[in-house]
């Protein structure tokens, strides 16, 4: 190995947050790949490849605006999941019993439970009564 490949990988610690001037972007430091450096944006994202040499630890400034584009980007996503456990549709045999395993899980402070009855729950929303709820899959 030569001296500027041991000086280069030694400089940055995986997780090391640096500013890749290349590309006017701030990256998490993950590893090397080849004579590169792979960074990944903060928030996630793919990674991509840069010259180490060129590398520098991100300023706080440069940080601070690139944890703001992470959760600008999550925010303009809209949520991830539903919110609130399902409500059973009425005239509904299934949703009512589903929705009573759910009430009852919870009386007794069983969280796996009362998540997995209102998994069922939803997944019996999803197969018959998606056009009714407004629900897609």
């Amino acid at each position: 190995m030569t001296e500027n490949t041991e000086t280069t990988e030694s400089r940055f610690e995986t997780g090391t947050v640096l500013y890749d001037p290349a590309t006017d972007r701030v990256g998490e430091y993950r590893g090397k790949a080849g004579p590169y450096a792979l960074l990944r944006p903060l928030g996630g994202g793919r990674e991509w490849e840069a010259r180490p040499e060129s590398l520098r630890p991100a300023d706080p400034g440069e940080r601070l605006s690139a944890g703001v584009r992470a959760a600008n980007s999550r925010s303009a996503q809209g949520p991830r999941t539903a919110t609130g456990p399902a409500a059973p549709v009425r005239d509904c045999a299934a949703c009512a019993d589903l929705a009573a395993l759910r009430d009852e899980a919870r009386a007794r402070h069983d969280g796996s439970a009362e998540t997995d009855a209102d998994v069922l729950l939803r997944r019996h929303q999803l197969r018959y009564h998606a056009a009714l709820l407004g629900l897609r899959d």
